[in-house]
């Protein structure tokens, strides 16, 4: 071993405080990630942790300290641009605020999302934040209530956990207006599923239904259409099941951008105009629809918010699991991103 190698190993944080010239509360606020620290300070710090070769023993620190500073993120899925948008802006956010995160997807199944926050997870996060698809208010009894819990999504659970919502109703409802007001009048409604509140497919049906309402228009059955996993391919299938039925419809909206995109790739497909003859509408504001051709109008949920919200009510419960007061529930902003997808209708097109 050379004295080189010697001189790393037995670095010390009070080493690197005295090379960089500051104190040892300094050093270790540079290793827990505080964000108020100035560029120079940043710099010192970064020098004389490479001059000497420190490395900060992470087990001891979380054995002083009984945290490991690391939250879980489980969701049904990455793959899905809205969760992968979603898990980015959470590590962002945790990031900011010297937190790690461990992302976990459960495919939507029951067994694995009450598996989620059991086994070794349990025993190296300090906290989760949590977006249960598949599990129901009957399975509350399965969750660890001690463990800090903020819930994303679909609302499952009163007084478990503080919870970060889309605002469903207030979205869909906005949707369906910005279609109404470009002249359409026959909206088909992609991912009605058979579900009821607080499931996120019934809260945004009922913000359809009162936009139809509020506007005169019938309420037709025939254009709500219901699919398995809300994927491009069912955005298609759905609607080439319906133009094969014969049922008219001068408008789409889907109940993510991807129903959307998918609805909108298989007009193309059809020969059929967006939006001149068929406006295409989602919800969620991701990547794909800002590049699609034509850009796909959207109404964005508030992902960035969701995600800040959820990891600064966290930390929060982390650092004081029995804080006083009771659970939050706190409704994302949102807001309508029109594009080329739904300009107003044109006469005789």
């Amino acid at each position: 071993m050379t004295e080189i190698e010697r001189g790393r190993m037995a670095a010390t944080m009070r080493d690197v405080a005295q090379a960089a010239g500051v104190s040892v509360k300094t050093v270790s606020n540079y290793f827990n990630g505080y964000r108020y620290m100035s560029a120079a300070t940043r710099e010192r710090v970064e020098a004389a942790v490479e001059q000497l070769g420190y490395q900060i023993n992470v087990a001891a620190r979380n054995l002083r300290s009984g945290r490991s500073r690391m939250i879980a993120l489980v969701i049904p899925e990455l793959d899905h641009p809205y969760y992968s948008l979603l898990a980015q802006q959470v590590i962002d956010a945790a990031d900011e605020v010297g937190l790690s995160v461990l992302v976990e997807t459960t495919g939507g199944r029951r067994d694995r999302e009450l598996g989620a926050l059991s086994g070794v997870h349990g025993q190296v996060i300090d906290g989760a934040i949590y977006e249960p698809i598949a599990l129901r208010p009957a399975d509350r009894g399965f969750l660890d209530a001690a463990m800090p819990l903020v819930m994303i999504g679909e609302r499952v659970f009163d007084g478990l956990a503080d919870h970060v919502l889309i605002n469903d109703v207030a979205a869909a409802r906005t949707a369906m207006e910005h279609l109404i007001a470009s002249g359409r009048r026959r909206i088909a409604v992609i991912g009605t599923n058979d579900a009821a509140p607080p499931a996120g497919a019934a809260l945004r049906r009922i913000g359809c239904a009162e936009a139809l309402d509020a506007a005169g228009i019938p309420f037709d059955e025939r254009l709500m259409l219901p699919v398995g996993p809300w994927h491009r391919a069912a955005g298609a299938e759905a609607i080439a099941r319906l133009i094969d039925e014969g049922v008219e419809f001068d408008a789409v909206f889907g109940f993510n951008d991807a129903l959307a995109l998918g609805a909108q790739w298989l007009l193309a497909q059809r020969g059929i105009r967006v939006p001149e003859q068929v406006a295409v509408m989602g919800l969620d504001d991701t990547e794909d629809g800002r590049f699609a051709h034509p850009t796909l109008t959207t109404v964005s949920p508030g992902v960035r918010q969701i995600a800040r919200t959820a990891v600064e009510l966290l930390a929060a419960r982390i650092a004081d699991p029995t804080a006083a007061g009771g659970f939050q529930t706190v409704l994302a902003d949102f807001d309508l991103m029109a594009r080329e997808s739904t300009r107003a209708a044109v006469a005789g097109a």
